[in-house]
């Protein structure tokens, strides 16, 4: 054994190791520029420069939109596990196991109770992170539970939705949640309540022939894909060339799909401005009646 090269240099660079953090850069995913990873965070996640916007979690969703960064959580129905015992190359039950043990969450949807620009407000956030922000049993739960709550509390429903589509392991049951969705959706539009929806990257699938494209107001971040089918199943189906920016959220808007849109720095104030217009509330800062009677107080948000 060489004693200087096996011995005495390791030891130098164990003596001299400097520690840092990791993930202190983040690259960006349209032009490969490493941005520094506090500057990316201080600009709601969205790099500068490119103006790419990342995916956040629903938690991150959350605190950006409501004041002070503080809400209630709306608690979720449970649902049937593993209705069908689905397995392919691995259970469907070890599937979500391992999505919650990353995440942290029970299922794809986060919801929040809290204000907005002084106006209270519900907003029900997907979380792609979690199985593609599939919809199942538990995210039609989660959907419905969040509509009823802004029933209760008359007010909003704010929907931020990014999805890969409907949960093929939940089979009919997940199919089954895009009408159970619009019957809430109606049921807010008898109340005269706004249901804005927020569509984000991406937005596909079920998802999209349902809850996510009946709101009262569409509006979506910057380069998102939004579409049934992607892109490459188009061309490959129609056996023709897709126009430059297909299915992205420019490209609808331009179409008429998309009302408006927004820059994540600015969707809260806009979201908070849509919401009085359509609530017909005085502007903020103005004095509010506070309602006579409020519903049972949900847990606070971890």
């Amino acid at each position: 054994m060489n004693w200087v090269t096996e011995v005495v240099r390791p030891r130098i660079k164990t003596l001299f190791k400097r520690e840092s953090p990791e993930n202190l850069w983040i690259k960006c995913p349209e032009t490969g520029q490493m941005v520094f990873q506090k500057d990316v965070e201080a600009n709601c996640w969205v790099i500068p420069g490119s103006e790419h916007h990342l995916r956040v979690t629903a938690t991150q969703r959350l605190k950006m939109m409501f004041d002070q960064g503080t809400w209630l959580d709306v608690p979720v129905p449970d649902v049937a596990t593993d209705p069908l015992k689905f397995r392919d190359e691995k259970r469907y039950a070890d599937r979500l196991k391992d999505a919650r043990a990353k995440t942290g969450q029970k299922d794809a949807f986060k919801v929040g109770y809290g204000r907005v620009g002084e106006l209270p407000m519900t907003i029900a956030v997907q979380d792609f992170a979690f199985m593609g922000g599939s919809l199942g049993m538990a995210a039609g739960e989660a959907f419905i539970k969040g509509a009823e709550t802004a029933l209760d509390k008359k007010t909003p429903f704010i929907l931020f939705a990014g999805s890969g589509g409907a949960r093929m392991q939940e089979g009919i049951f997940s199919l089954m949640q895009m009408p159970r969705t619009t019957v809430a959706i109606r049921r807010l539009n008898e109340a005269r309540l706004p249901y804005i929806v927020v569509l984000t990257n991406p937005t596909t699938g079920g998802v999209t022939a349902s809850y996510a494209m009946l709101g009262d107001i569409h509006l979506a971040e910057p380069g998102a894909l939004i579409g049934f089918a992607g892109p490459r199943v188009i061309e490959q189906t129609i056996r023709e060339k897709l126009p430059p920016g297909f299915q992205r959220s420019e490209y609808l808007r331009d179409h008429g799909m998309v009302d408006r849109v927004v820059h994540r720095r600015d969707m809260k104030d806009e979201v908070a401005r849509l919401s009085r217009l359509l609530m017909r509330a005085p502007a903020a800062g103005a004095a509010v009646e506070t309602p006579a009677a409020e519903p049972a107080p949900l847990a606070p948000a971890a």
